[in-house]
């Protein structure tokens, strides 16, 4: 069972590696790549990669042209969109499930990240009314909002959940952190228009109101995926 179960992380591992790599553009729509090659590239053997390989052929993102061979799919946007889709929902789930069992002790956790994200959020409108450059305090403020999300991840108390949103993510933490810190550098304001949800999530949350935690998160999830995905084409 030890050896199925080291098996098993190796392949989400390695789902994970090959998946970011098409979502960022590293591996190009219409691009044949083999299993071997998936396998001496990521220092693995071909068992987990034709494990991956299988996963994301079903997600759509790479089909078969070969019996040791495929090739990124030419979805155009397609197959992104509907596991962008499927994110926002698992991310929902969360939120649902944050309600019923986040404890006092997660909660002001919760308040505490975004107290420190207060400090930060006021500075960033400081140095931007002043001209001064924002980025670094963004990337600081992005950090703290990815502590929240893990925080809200461990309410929940359903790692099952959790690790089904962390196969599905359509970006990777330094691949969305590396676009919004892009985007930040054209737009001193972008995002920032939807932090103000996290308080309200925090107080849905102290109420134990599942069905407005939900909301609050597919709105939030919706809004930031949208705009990256945007931001990439």
């Amino acid at each position: 069972m030890g050896e199925a179960l080291q098996t098993d992380t190796l392949a989400d591992r390695v789902y994970r590696a090959i998946r970011d790599a098409i979502t960022t553009g590293e591996l190009r729509p219409g691009q044949k790549v083999t299993e071997r090659g998936f396998a001496e590239q990521l220092s693995v053997s071909p068992t987990p990669v034709r494990e991956a390989i299988r996963r994301l052929e079903q997600d759509g993102l790479l089909e078969r042209s070969g019996p040791r061979t495929v090739k990124v799919a030419m979805f155009g946007g397609v197959a992104i969109q509907d596991l962008a889709e499927v994110e926002v929902g698992l991310r929902g789930m969360v939120a649902r499930f944050a309600a019923r069992h986040a404890t006092p002790e997660q909660l002001d956790g919760l308040d505490e990240v975004l107290d420190e994200a207060d400090d930060l959020l006021i500075l960033i409108k400081q140095r931007h009314e002043a001209g001064q450059d924002v980025v670094k305090h963004v990337g600081r403020l992005f950090d703290a909002m990815q502590q929240f999300n893990a925080l809200v991840e461990a309410c929940a108390g359903n790692p099952v959940l959790v690790r089904l949103l962390d196969q599905t993510r359509v970006f990777s933490y330094p691949e969305r952190r590396s676009r919004v810190i892009e985007r930040v550098s054209v737009d001193e304001r972008f995002g920032l228009d939807r932090y103000a949800t996290h308080r309200a999530l925090v107080h849905a949350l102290r109420a134990g109101d599942s069905a407005k935690a939900e909301a609050l998160v597919l709105e939030d999830a919706r809004g930031g995926l949208g705009d990256l995905l945007a931001g990439g084409s």
